[in-house]
């Protein structure tokens, strides 16, 4: 058997995102998928809250010597963002104007998190 070795960041990441996860569920979500990765994007978590889909973005910063984590949501990641959460509706056969949904995201700075709803 091979052994893959994971980049630091990658593993970092993960664990964001598995924190990020929990917070969600304690609150109350379900998760639906993680990690869901198209031509034109990539989702980190796509949850249920009751009746709406959640698309989760999830950044996580160390340290907020270089930024606050939020901010590194900007348009550009946004656009791919949106792009690749058309393509999750498209292939679940939701049509975006009759389905409930909204994007969040989910910012961790050190052990401080902060649930964006709506952005």
């Amino acid at each position: 058997m091979q052994w893959i070795k994971k980049p630091l960041s990658y593993l970092i990441g993960q664990k964001a995102e598995q924190q990020a996860c929990n917070y969600l569920v304690a609150q109350g979500m379900r998760l639906i998928r993680k990690n869901f990765r198209c031509r034109s994007g990539e989702i980190d978590l796509i949850m249920m809250d009751e009746d709406e889909w959640v698309f989760v973005e999830v950044k996580y910063r160390s340290k907020k010597e270089f930024g606050l984590a939020m901010e590194y949501f900007h348009q550009h990641k946004r656009k791919k963002f949106e792009r690749a959460m058309q393509q999750f509706l498209h292939e679940q056969r939701l049509n975006p104007a009759m389905v409930a949904h909204r994007i969040d995201l989910l910012a961790i700075d050190d052990e401080e998190i902060q649930w964006l709803k709506s952005v």
